[in-house]
Protein backbone atom coordinates (compact mmCIF):
# COMPACT_ATOMS: atom_id res chain seq x y z
CA UNK A 1 0.00 0.00 0.00
CA UNK A 2 1.38 3.38 -1.19
CA UNK A 3 0.98 5.85 2.20
CA UNK A 4 2.12 9.52 1.82
CA UNK A 5 2.59 11.79 4.59
CA UNK A 6 0.78 15.12 4.20
CA UNK A 7 1.45 17.95 6.92
CA UNK A 8 -1.40 20.18 5.91
CA UNK A 9 -3.74 18.84 9.08
CA UNK A 10 -0.90 20.90 11.66
CA UNK A 11 -0.87 24.21 9.58
CA UNK A 12 -3.56 26.29 12.33
CA UNK A 13 -1.26 25.09 15.44
CA UNK A 14 1.97 24.69 14.11
CA UNK A 15 1.73 28.53 12.60
CA UNK A 16 0.61 29.59 16.22
CA UNK A 17 3.77 27.54 18.20
CA UNK A 18 6.36 28.56 15.30
CA UNK A 19 5.49 32.13 15.68
CA UNK A 20 5.37 32.19 19.46
CA UNK A 21 8.30 30.09 20.31
CA UNK A 22 10.01 32.79 17.52
CA UNK A 23 8.68 35.93 19.01
CA UNK A 24 9.70 34.56 22.88
CA UNK A 25 13.43 33.85 21.94
CA UNK A 26 13.63 36.67 19.57
CA UNK A 27 11.53 39.29 21.30
CA UNK A 28 13.09 38.49 24.83
CA UNK A 29 16.40 38.59 24.42
CA UNK A 30 15.89 41.76 21.89
CA UNK A 31 14.89 43.09 25.06
CA UNK A 32 17.34 42.12 27.64
CA UNK A 33 20.06 43.13 24.78
CA UNK A 34 18.77 46.39 24.66
CA UNK A 35 18.62 47.02 28.99
CA UNK A 36 21.81 44.92 29.37
CA UNK A 37 23.75 46.98 26.97
CA UNK A 38 22.51 50.35 29.01
CA UNK A 39 22.81 48.54 32.74
CA UNK A 40 26.07 47.66 34.69
CA UNK A 41 23.60 45.58 36.90
CA UNK A 42 22.05 42.38 36.42
CA UNK A 43 18.82 43.10 38.21
CA UNK A 44 17.81 45.22 35.48
CA UNK A 45 18.13 42.61 32.91
CA UNK A 46 16.40 39.44 34.92
CA UNK A 47 13.43 41.67 35.43
CA UNK A 48 13.20 43.06 31.70
CA UNK A 49 13.49 39.54 30.87
CA UNK A 50 10.32 38.59 33.46
CA UNK A 51 8.18 41.29 32.39
CA UNK A 52 8.67 40.73 28.55
CA UNK A 53 8.15 36.45 29.03
CA UNK A 54 4.67 37.06 30.78
CA UNK A 55 3.55 39.88 28.62
CA UNK A 56 4.73 38.39 25.70
CA UNK A 57 2.68 35.08 26.61
CA UNK A 58 -0.55 36.88 27.46
CA UNK A 59 -0.18 39.63 24.54
CA UNK A 60 0.67 36.67 21.66
CA UNK A 61 -2.17 34.11 23.50
CA UNK A 62 -4.53 37.20 22.86
CA UNK A 63 -3.31 38.57 19.60
CA UNK A 64 -4.14 34.88 18.14
CA UNK A 65 -7.21 34.11 19.99
CA UNK A 66 -9.01 37.71 18.32
CA UNK A 67 -7.21 37.06 14.93
CA UNK A 68 -8.32 33.82 14.56
CA UNK A 69 -11.53 33.92 15.97
CA UNK A 70 -12.22 36.88 13.71
CA UNK A 71 -11.35 34.69 10.86
CA UNK A 72 -13.98 31.70 12.25
CA UNK A 73 -16.48 34.52 12.49
CA UNK A 74 -16.14 35.13 8.37
CA UNK A 75 -15.85 32.07 7.94
CA UNK A 76 -19.34 31.12 9.41
CA UNK A 77 -20.92 34.04 8.36
CA UNK A 78 -19.92 32.99 4.79
CA UNK A 79 -21.44 29.39 5.74
CA UNK A 80 -24.74 30.86 6.38
CA UNK A 81 -24.85 33.21 4.01
CA UNK A 82 -24.27 29.77 1.34
CA UNK A 83 -26.95 27.88 3.28
CA UNK A 84 -29.31 30.42 2.44
CA UNK A 85 -28.58 30.47 -0.84
CA UNK A 86 -28.94 27.13 -1.40
CA UNK A 87 -32.13 26.87 0.47
CA UNK A 88 -33.38 29.75 -2.19
CA UNK A 89 -31.36 29.08 -4.90
CA UNK A 90 -30.66 25.42 -5.37
CA UNK A 91 -30.39 25.79 -9.08
CA UNK A 92 -28.07 28.56 -9.73
CA UNK A 93 -25.79 27.10 -6.84
CA UNK A 94 -25.82 24.04 -8.50
CA UNK A 95 -24.80 25.68 -11.89
CA UNK A 96 -22.09 27.18 -9.81
CA UNK A 97 -20.48 24.09 -8.53
CA UNK A 98 -20.88 22.47 -12.44
CA UNK A 99 -18.43 25.35 -13.19
CA UNK A 100 -16.08 25.26 -10.60
CA UNK A 101 -15.60 22.02 -11.62
CA UNK A 102 -15.45 22.78 -15.12
CA UNK A 103 -12.94 25.37 -15.12
CA UNK A 104 -10.64 22.47 -12.43
CA UNK A 105 -10.49 20.19 -15.88
CA UNK A 106 -13.79 18.35 -15.79
CA UNK A 107 -16.08 17.99 -19.09
CA UNK A 108 -19.38 19.46 -18.62
CA UNK A 109 -20.97 16.44 -18.48
CA UNK A 110 -18.84 14.96 -15.89
CA UNK A 111 -18.81 18.19 -14.29
CA UNK A 112 -22.49 18.61 -13.62
CA UNK A 113 -22.62 15.09 -12.33
CA UNK A 114 -19.88 15.33 -9.99
CA UNK A 115 -22.24 18.73 -8.89
CA UNK A 116 -25.01 16.07 -8.43
CA UNK A 117 -24.02 13.78 -6.66
CA UNK A 118 -22.22 16.07 -4.41
CA UNK A 119 -24.64 18.16 -3.66
CA UNK A 120 -26.95 14.87 -3.19
CA UNK A 121 -24.33 14.20 -0.45
CA UNK A 122 -23.91 17.33 1.24
CA UNK A 123 -24.59 20.49 -0.38
CA UNK A 124 -22.94 22.58 2.04
CA UNK A 125 -19.91 20.66 2.62
CA UNK A 126 -19.25 20.59 -1.38
CA UNK A 127 -19.72 24.61 -1.90
CA UNK A 128 -18.09 25.36 1.65
CA UNK A 129 -14.85 23.48 0.15
CA UNK A 130 -14.74 23.69 -3.53
CA UNK A 131 -16.28 27.14 -3.56
CA UNK A 132 -15.44 28.81 -0.06
CA UNK A 133 -12.51 26.55 0.30
CA UNK A 134 -13.08 25.89 3.89
CA UNK A 135 -12.84 22.23 5.32
CA UNK A 136 -12.15 20.38 8.41
CA UNK A 137 -8.52 20.75 7.95
CA UNK A 138 -7.91 24.19 7.83
CA UNK A 139 -10.69 25.56 9.34
CA UNK A 140 -9.94 28.35 12.06
CA UNK A 141 -9.41 27.16 15.65
CA UNK A 142 -9.24 30.23 18.28
CA UNK A 143 -8.31 28.63 21.44
CA UNK A 144 -5.89 25.32 20.41
CA UNK A 145 -4.21 28.74 18.21
CA UNK A 146 -4.17 30.92 21.93
CA UNK A 147 -3.18 27.80 23.74
CA UNK A 148 -0.30 27.06 21.47
CA UNK A 149 0.61 30.74 20.70
CA UNK A 150 0.78 31.05 24.66
CA UNK A 151 2.92 27.75 25.55
CA UNK A 152 5.67 28.00 22.83
CA UNK A 153 6.10 31.57 23.69
CA UNK A 154 6.67 30.87 27.40
CA UNK A 155 8.88 28.07 26.20
CA UNK A 156 10.59 30.27 23.92
CA UNK A 157 11.59 33.00 26.36
CA UNK A 158 12.48 31.00 29.29
CA UNK A 159 15.43 30.34 27.13
CA UNK A 160 16.89 33.97 27.03
CA UNK A 161 15.52 34.28 30.83
CA UNK A 162 17.97 31.82 31.55
CA UNK A 163 20.90 33.22 30.16
CA UNK A 164 20.62 36.47 31.98
CA UNK A 165 20.32 34.81 35.00
CA UNK A 166 23.72 32.99 34.77
CA UNK A 167 25.58 34.70 31.63
CA UNK A 168 28.84 36.88 32.92
CA UNK A 169 27.04 40.60 33.08
CA UNK A 170 29.49 41.83 30.64
CA UNK A 171 29.36 40.05 27.85
CA UNK A 172 25.94 39.36 28.33
CA UNK A 173 25.18 40.73 25.01
CA UNK A 174 27.04 37.94 23.02
CA UNK A 175 26.02 35.57 25.31
CA UNK A 176 22.16 36.21 24.50
CA UNK A 177 23.24 36.66 20.79
CA UNK A 178 25.04 33.57 20.54
CA UNK A 179 22.49 31.40 22.36
CA UNK A 180 19.53 32.66 20.90
CA UNK A 181 20.86 32.42 17.13
CA UNK A 182 21.42 28.45 18.35
CA UNK A 183 17.87 28.67 19.90
CA UNK A 184 16.24 29.72 17.08
CA UNK A 185 18.12 27.43 14.41
CA UNK A 186 16.96 24.63 16.49
CA UNK A 187 13.41 26.27 16.63
CA UNK A 188 13.42 26.27 12.81
CA UNK A 189 14.68 22.65 12.69
CA UNK A 190 11.80 21.43 14.74
CA UNK A 191 9.45 23.31 12.52
CA UNK A 192 10.50 22.44 9.28
CA UNK A 193 10.89 18.71 10.47
CA UNK A 194 6.91 19.08 11.50
CA UNK A 195 6.09 20.81 8.76
CA UNK A 196 7.47 18.65 6.13
CA UNK A 197 9.60 21.42 4.63
CA UNK A 198 13.42 22.23 4.10
CA UNK A 199 15.63 22.44 7.01
CA UNK A 200 18.85 25.32 5.76
CA UNK A 201 16.05 27.40 4.41
CA UNK A 202 13.98 27.41 7.03
CA UNK A 203 16.85 28.46 9.62
CA UNK A 204 18.78 30.68 7.31
CA UNK A 205 15.49 32.81 7.19
CA UNK A 206 14.66 33.03 11.02
CA UNK A 207 18.74 33.74 11.90
CA UNK A 208 19.27 36.20 9.29
CA UNK A 209 16.01 37.81 10.36
CA UNK A 210 16.95 37.64 14.17
CA UNK A 211 20.09 39.01 14.15
CA UNK A 212 18.67 42.03 12.46
CA UNK A 213 16.36 42.41 15.15
CA UNK A 214 18.82 41.90 18.06
CA UNK A 215 21.20 44.17 16.09
CA UNK A 216 19.03 47.22 16.35
CA UNK A 217 18.06 46.10 19.74
CA UNK A 218 21.26 46.55 21.30
CA UNK A 219 22.01 49.60 18.68
CA UNK A 220 19.53 51.73 20.56
CA UNK A 221 20.69 50.52 23.74
CA UNK A 222 23.94 51.22 23.33
CA UNK A 223 23.13 55.03 21.64
CA UNK A 224 19.87 55.78 24.31
CA UNK A 225 20.40 53.53 27.09
CA UNK A 226 21.54 55.28 30.53
CA UNK A 227 23.79 53.05 32.58
CA UNK A 228 21.81 51.89 35.29
CA UNK A 229 23.77 51.65 38.44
Amino acid sequence: MHIENHYINRSGWLRAAVLGANDGILSTTSLVIGIAAASVTREPVVLAAVAGLVAGALSMAAGEYVSVSSQSDVETADLKREKFALEILPGEELEELTDIYIHRGLNKELARQVAIELTAHDALEAHARDELGINEITQANPLTAAFASAVSFIIGGLLPLLVAIFAPLKQMVFYQYGFSILFLAFSGILAAKAGGSKILKAVLRICIWGTFAMATSALVGYLFGVQTT
